[in-house]
């Protein structure tokens, strides 16, 4: 009997250690992150891309996910105290990048909205373009480089100055690079192939984070990619149902990039222009 109560009392102190432990590591990351003040959240969109950034108080959203995705945004942005949108990039017009849209144009404030030069005939696509026009609203196609930024973040949007013959839709991704102090983060909306050579042959950066194009399909040009620059993170946008290819995380490895899932749970990415941090 003994040594049954002495076996409790010695879990029960083995749980405490472990909940003080995390207690204090959680305490470590908040006041540590206190000095990272660029932020990048990436919603758990299933395959769909809907990213947050935001640097003293000021916000800009690439793409939205799908429709269903709405009320999530919504209340994270309540949550968050978050009433404006300074800039909303739609990298193009499929569902899982506009889906949620129109819906967030209508119950939040926009500064600007950039946006592809491939229009889709969608439901979304549609309702996308009543948004805009109830708010009296006019998007600015993006051709070639289009500098802006957030607070001394700096960022690039990147459009297509051609129309492509395969897969139009993706390939007129727009794709946007924001440089904080000495961080540099690359977000390649679906690009595929064909957009990706473009991109490379007039793009010589050298970045730290990848958002990997197409949410982690394969891709003959991404190799391109990871051998011509320094990533240490990257990001992949997939779903339980559609994994991301392993050739692409084969690719990863190989260059030794520590990679996040978004099927895996929303992730936080904290820069104070020197170091990265990711918290899943």
């Amino acid at each position: 009997m003994k040594k049954k109560y002495l076996f409790l009392i010695v879990m029960v102190i083995i749980l405490i250690i472990v909940l003080v432990g995390v207690f204090m590591l959680e305490r470590h990351f908040q006041k540590w992150a206190e000095n990272y003040d660029f932020e990048i959240y990436f919603f758990n969109a299933g395959k769909a891309d809907a990213i947050l950034l935001s640097k003293d108080n000021k916000y800009i959203m690439i793409d939205t996910g799908e429709e269903d995705l709405s009320n999530t945004i919504s209340n994270y942005f309540k949550n968050n105290n978050i009433t404006k949108l300074d800039y909303l990039i739609i990298t193009h017009f499929d569902k899982d990048h506009v889906g949620s849209a129109s819906k967030i144009i209508d119950n939040i404030e926009i500064g600007e909205v950039l946006e592809s030069n491939y229009p889709k005939d969608s439901i979304y696509y549609n309702n996308y373009r009543t948004s805009l026009k109830n708010k009296n609203i006019e998007a600015k196609v993006i051709s070639g480089n289009y500098e802006i930024s957030l607070s001394d973040v700096k960022l690039i949007v990147n459009g297509p100055e051609i129309t492509y013959d395969k897969n139009e839709s993706n390939n007129s991704s727009l794709i946007v690079s924001a440089t904080y102090k000495n961080n540099k983060f690359l977000f390649m909306g679906d690009a595929e192939n064909q957009r990706i050579k473009d991109f490379l042959e007039t793009n010589t950066e050298k970045y730290d984070f990848i958002k990997v194009p197409y949410h982690g399909h394969y891709l003959k040009r991404f190799e391109n990619i990871l051998e011509n620059n320094t990533f240490k993170y990257a990001v992949i946008t997939s779903s339980s149902k559609e994994l991301e290819d392993i050739r692409t995380i084969d690719s990863l490895n190989k260059y030794d990039i520590k990679y996040y899932l978004t099927r895996l749970g929303n992730i936080r990415i904290l820069s104070d222009g020197e170091n990265i941090i990711v918290k899943q």
